[in-house]
């Protein structure tokens, strides 16, 4: 069967795809409760946050909301609660399963394609005049930067298309999967090489990450610029281990109120 976004609206054309994906790669794990911050002044922009491992996406909010960034809505969505192979096999919220972090990784491509559908979901009932973008800290980072090289190519990891116009990444202490095989992607099509150049992304890493090593942090930016992502910066914090500072927050503000053009943030 095949679909085609002019034959639908879109916010209809991604709940079907969002529906394939989650009937064939979610294994009927549902996700959990979204929590929104709404904008305190003009809505220029949308930017769904995504948590780390075990987390949820109260304290995300509880964060965000503290910002001094008064033109941007942020969602933030809970991972759904499945076995994680890390963890033995408990359950807990995760975007998808993972395992030891290391060179040999398993990429957990369906899972990655049902949360990045289901992130997707949630950008495509926004204005068409608010700029989109998504970030993560940890977990949440690499399914931020895993979505961002699906709209790059265009397509999930499965095929399917993928119709989000993201504007801006944020990846706080994660990775980024499928990074050995980005490259040749990107470079078989001149439209994700034009899309890859296209998007601006912030990756911050901490060099006392004991959880995600700071190498991944580094190996994930150099892999993205390699690939073509021509807007990559990346942040490295002396000492910092697995959590956040204000001092590394306060970059993300700034950064993003330059990149999205935003009025009135300071």
């Amino acid at each position: 069967m095949s679909y085609s976004r002019q034959s639908m609206g879109s916010g209809l054309f991604l709940l079907l795809v969002f529906s394939v994906l989650c009937s064939s790669g979610a294994r009927g794990y549902e996700f959990g409760r979204t929590y929104v911050v709404r904008p305190k002044g003009k809505h220029q922009a949308t930017i769904v946050w995504l948590h780390g491992l075990g987390d949820n996406g109260s304290s995300s909010s509880q964060l965000l909301e503290s910002l001094p960034l008064p033109n941007i809505k942020w969602i933030c969505p809970t991972a759904p609660s499945r076995p994680v192979s890390l963890l033995g096999g408990f359950p807990c919220t995760a975007w998808f399963d993972v395992g030891e972090i290391s060179e040999d990784l398993h990429d957990d491509i369906e899972g990655l394609d049902a949360s990045a559908a289901h992130i997707a979901n949630l950008l495509s009932t926004e204005p068409t005049d608010v700029k989109v973008g998504i970030g993560g800290f940890s977990m949440g980072a690499a399914i931020a930067v895993y979505s961002t090289t699906c709209y790059a190519l265009g397509r999930y990891g499965n095929g399917l298309p993928y119709t989000i116009n993201l504007r801006a990444t944020v990846g706080l202490s994660g990775w980024l999967p499928g990074w050995r095989s980005l490259r040749s992607k990107i470079e078989s099509s001149n439209e994700a090489a034009r899309r890859a150049a296209s998007i601006p992304v912030i990756l911050a890493h901490g060099t006392s990450d004991d959880v995600v090593p700071y190498r991944f942090g580094e190996t994930s930016a150099q892999a993205l610029a390699m690939a073509g992502f021509r807007q990559v910066m990346f942040k490295q914090y002396e000492g910092l281990g697995h959590y956040t500072l204000p001092k590394e927050m306060n970059e993300v503000v700034h950064w993003l109120a330059s990149r999205l053009g935003l009025e009135g943030s300071r």
